[in-house]
């Protein structure tokens, strides 16, 4: 019994040292200042504040023009960095002029996905491919701390039938590395669960605390979201862009009514669509909130190589997404139109 108990604690003690060794490592990195507004869109909101801040930047010096319903038109086709220049593309590519569809082919252009990746290279995001990976080894340790619990009761049974002199039961003597293992799971599983760093939300305060005073429009967007656009013609605008392609929401009696932007296919595409914006938290640039970047916890994400995704939604390889609302994990949608589009919901 002594043996299995030492066992017992040798391998808890490995699995919570590997657990806190892997959250440590991945939410490390060089850390560092952010370059531009647009970083600071990618690290607040996702791919959607990133095509939100160059939209609001075009049609607030009148190089884009948007008319109702959603229609964009391009006046003065001039591109000041890549992101505006993606805008200019996916327009003039576009069948038409519809903001939605204009908002999702710029959330997957590789300008706006590299954002993301250079985030991450310097340690500001984790990528959503490695806080999966995470958070199954945080489930794991949390799965197996529950199911020691009920083995070590019936292991103090069997050795108390075999031996029956008074002892500390071996449940006791497991319990605080089970419990241990168990706060250890939970805990590092609500860390990981966020894109954003602390060394990101660092660079974000640090950033608005320089620049804030600049009066930009882009800049209010990326900071603040949809709420700080100037022109409340254009803010109303690109918020129902943003809401397009929602999932419908449960009514009180806890039945979904009937939407006409999402089908059934939505439901397969977003079986692969959990990219940088896998966790819905804050990943959006749709209701005008701000995300983990700026004070709070962005536990979303956005879109990585070859897919895209907005406002706490999530993204596919290869199709784009717009946003809604709820950001918490992954609840948003993918229809495909064209050649893809990707729905989604958003913190």
């Amino acid at each position: 019994m002594d043996l299995l108990l030492t066992l017992v604690h040798l391998v808890g003690a490995a699995g919570i040292a590997l657990v806190v060794l892997r959250v440590v490592r991945t939410r490390g990195g060089s850390g560092g200042p952010v370059h531009d507004r647009y970083e600071v869109a990618f690290l607040n909101g996702g791919p959607a504040r990133v095509v939100d801040t160059a939209l609001v930047a075009l049609r607030t010096d009148g190089r884009l023009a948007v008319g109702g319903p959603g229609i964009v038109a391009v006046v003065r086709p001039l591109a000041h960095d890549p992101v505006e220049r993606a805008v200019l593309q996916e327009h003039a590519a576009a069948p038409h002029g519809a903001l939605h569809h204009l908002r999702l082919g710029v959330m997957r252009h590789p300008a706006v996905q590299e954002i993301g990746d250079a985030l991450a290279a310097r340690g500001l995001v984790v990528p959503p491919a490695t806080r999966r990976t995470t958070a199954r080894w945080c489930a794991a340790l949390v799965v197996t701390a529950f199911v020691l619990f009920p083995v070590s009761i019936v292991i103090t049974v069997v050795d108390f039938s075999s031996a029956p002199e008074f002892r500390l039961p071996f449940v006791f003597k497991v319990a605080p590395l089970l419990m241990a293992a168990l706060i250890t799971g939970l805990v590092c599983g609500a860390v990981s669960a966020r894109q954003v760093t602390s060394a990101g939300r660092r660079a974000v305060r640090a950033y608005a605390r320089d620049h804030g005073a600049v009066p930009d429009a882009g800049l209010l967007v990326a900071l603040h979201g949809l709420r700080a656009v100037p022109d409340p013609l254009l803010r109303e605008q690109l918020v129902a862009a943003a809401r397009f392609y929602a999932p419908p929401r449960r009514n009180q009696r806890g039945r979904r009514p009937a939407a006409s932007h999402f089908s059934s296919s939505d439901a397969a595409v977003l079986g692969v669509a959990t990219e940088w914006c896998a966790t819905q938290s804050s990943c959006g640039g749709g209701g005008g909130s701000s995300c983990s970047g700026g004070g709070g916890s962005c536990s979303s994400g956005s879109c990585s190589s070859g897919s895209s995704c907005s406002s706490g939604s999530s993204c596919s390889s290869g199709s784009s997404c717009s946003s809604g609302s709820s950001c918490s994990s992954s609840s948003s949608s993918c229809s495909s139109s064209s050649s893809s589009s990707c729905s989604s919901s958003s913190s």
